[in-house]
């Protein structure tokens, strides 16, 4: 026993899933220069069974980073380019009089997928931003008064431009909420750019073919939960949340949701470590990214980011020895 009070030595099973992961993710490195942390929040997400957000200004990779995860898995995977004049049957789907049977028959839309990338989420209207939110959260999608199940490796993608206001809309607090991890990748550094022109140059350099498959990511999914976190890391989350609420720089604080995909997260991190129990570390790395965007500060400054404050709240509370 360690002192997590956790076995130290994970299953035949636990570690063969977890070097699949592992492999997933030299796989996406291979196409991405410079991401490695984001490519690591992206599988976090995926395997703890959340989504995932990508803000940023455009060209820095967002859409690529989706791609090299969605082509690095033998899965269905559907794009769809949001418009303002994009309508909610659009991404769930529409009823059809089929004149030959004479009779309606459904035309599935690309949200039911396995992996569904919503590219400049925040272009589509209001409407239909919260056409996601069923599906997001009970992996079900209602038209028509008939609910339809979504498949159960089911991971949405989206990418955000943060700084274009003409033709966007706001994303609401409750559509944010819904992801589990909201990440920037930012520019890469003069040595990074270099090498993504030489990249280039090749041909097919930035494809990549899949490495798991459907089945592989679902019993990965079941391993993460089995994740050990020992009692005191459990309230140290709880900690940490309920510090959000009180701080003097937060009005609306983290909900009993991000506590929940806080702790999930930190075991899938805790089994892409390859181990098979929570550290205070992996709650710390993550808190950032999974607690961040689910804050409201009471005044909203261009020198600050929600990331940050996050970090000055953790300073504040104990870490469990």
């Amino acid at each position: 026993m360690n002192q997590y009070g956790t076995a130290t030595k994970p299953t035949e099973a636990h570690n063969l899933l977890s070097q699949k992961a592992q492999v997933l993710l030299k796989n996406m490195n291979s196409v991405l220069v410079g991401q490695e942390r984001a490519a690591k929040l992206s599988v976090v997400a995926l395997l703890a069974g959340g989504h995932c957000l990508i803000e940023d200004v455009p060209g820095v990779g967002k859409t690529l980073l989706a791609k090299s995860l969605a082509m690095s898995i033998d899965a269905s995977f559907k794009r769809l380019q949001c418009t303002p004049d994009l309508l909610p049957a659009d991404i769930s789907g529409v009823n059809i009089f089929d004149q030959k049977e004479s009779q309606f028959k459904f035309m599935p839309g690309p949200i039911f997928s396995h992996i569904f990338l919503s590219d400049e989420i925040n272009r589509a209207s209001p409407r239909t931003q919260s056409s996601l939110l069923e599906a997001m959260e009970e992996r079900q999608v209602t038209t028509d008064g008939v609910t339809r199940k979504l498949p159960d490796l089911f991971f949405v993608i989206a990418t955000c431009n943060p700084v274009e206001q003409l033709g966007t809309f706001p994303l609401p607090e409750a559509q944010v909420d819904r992801f589990m991890v909201a990440l920037s990748l930012g520019y890469p550094s003069p040595a990074d750019e270099a090498q993504i022109l030489f990249k280039t140059q090749a041909q097919d350099a930035f494809t990549v073919q899949p490495v798991l498959t459907v089945d592989e990511v679902l019993q990965a999914r079941q391993a993460v939960r089995n994740v050990r976190i020992h009692e005191q890391l459990v309230r140290y989350i709880v900690a940490i949340a309920n510090a959000t609420r009180g701080h003097s720089a937060i009005m609306l604080g983290v909900s009993p949701r991000g506590s929940q995909l806080m702790m999930r997260a930190a075991q899938a991190a805790a089994f892409v470590e390859g181990r098979d129990y929570v550290t205070p570390d992996d709650i710390k790395k993550l808190a950032p990214y999974v607690l961040g965007h689910r804050i409201i500060p009471r005044v909203k400054s261009q020198r600050i980011s929600y990331s940050e404050i996050i970090e000055r709240v953790l300073d504040g509370v104990p870490v469990p020895k």
